[in-house]
C-alpha cells in the first residue's frame, strides 16, 4: 500500500542509529505511525519538530509491522516559536493530546483542520484565551462536549455578575460561559485552563484509563 498526504508531526523517537519512528496526524489517513530511515541526516534532522508540517509518502507491506515514510518538509511551523516557552510548550502538549486521543488510522478532517487553526492561533494577541477554546472544540471533535451554561448559576457579588456551580460551589470564569475572547484577566485565565484540565482528567482520561499528561502540567507551570 502506497499514498502521498501532508500531516504534522506528532511524535519521534529514535528506532535505531539511523532511523525514528514518528507518528504524523495527516489530512486524508489520520494518525499514522511509520519509519523515517535517514532521520538523523544533515538533510532532515533539522526539520524533524514536532509540529511541522511535512509533505508524506508512506508504504506499507503487509508482511511488516510498521511502514515508512519518506518526508519533505512542508512548512516550518514549530521553529518560529523557539525562543518563546510558552507556545513552545504549548505545541508540545497539544501534539502529544492529538497522538493520544486519536484512533490509528482513523480519517478526521476536523482534527487536520483543527491543527490547521492551532498554528493561526499562537499568532492571536490573546492567544492562550483562544487555545482554551480551541481545546475545547477539540474534545467536542472526539465525542466530549460541554457547555458550561448548564452547570452554573448566575449571582450578583460585591456588584459584580459570578457563575457558580452549586454542586461544587466553584466559580467558573464569565468568558468561558459567555464564550467570550476579549477576557485579559490573568487569573481567569488561568482558572479556566485548570477547569478545563478537570473536565480532561475527569470525563475523558479516567474512564479510558489514560494518565494525564505531563505535559499540560509542564505548560501549566509557565503560565501560571
Amino acid at each position: 500500500m502506497k499514498w502521498q498526504d501532508k500531516g504534522y508531526l506528532l511524535s519521534i523517537n529514535k528506532y535505531n542509529e539511523n532511523s525514528a519512528i514518528a507518528d504524523f496526524f495527516t489530512e486524508n489517513n489520520g494518525k499514522v505511525s511509520g519509519v523515517i530511515f535517514g532521520a538523523t541526516s544533515k538533510k532532515i534532522k533539522n526539520y524533524l519538530l514536532i509540529g511541522n508540517k511535512f509533505h508524506l509518502n508512506f508504504n506499507f507491506k503487509q508482511d511488516s509491522k510498521l511502514g515508512y515514510f519518506k518526508v519533505e518538509i512542508d512548512k516550518a511551523t514549530t521553529p518560529s516559536y523557539l525562543e518563546n516557552k510558552k507556545k513552545l510548550f504549548c505545541i508540545i502538549y497539544t501534539m502529544n493530546l492529538i497522538k493520544t486521543l486519536t484512533v490509528d488510522n482513523e480519517t478526521n478532517k476536523n482534527i487536520y483542520q483543527l491543527l490547521n487553526n492551532f498554528f493561526e492561533l499562537l499568532n492571536k494577541d490573546n492567544w492562550l484565551v483562544f487555545f482554551i477554546f480551541w481545546e475545547l472544540n477539540f474534545y467536542k471533535t472526539i465525542g466530549y462536549d460541554i457547555d458550561f451554561k448548564n452547570y452554573v448559576t448566575n449571582t450578583i457579588i460585591d456588584g459584580d455578575e459570578k457563575f457558580i456551580v452549586e454542586s461544587t460551589k466553584k466559580t467558573i470564569p464569565n468568558f468561558l460561559v459567555n464564550n467570550d475572547t476579549n477576557t485579559k484577566n490573568e487569573n481567569d485565565i488561568f482558572s479556566a485552563f485548570k477547569i478545563v484540565g478537570e473536565f480532561l482528567d475527569k470525563s475523558i482520561l479516567k474512564p479510558n484509563n489514560i494518565s494525564f499528561p505531563s505535559s499540560r502540567i509542564e505548560f501549566g507551570k509557565l503560565i501560571k
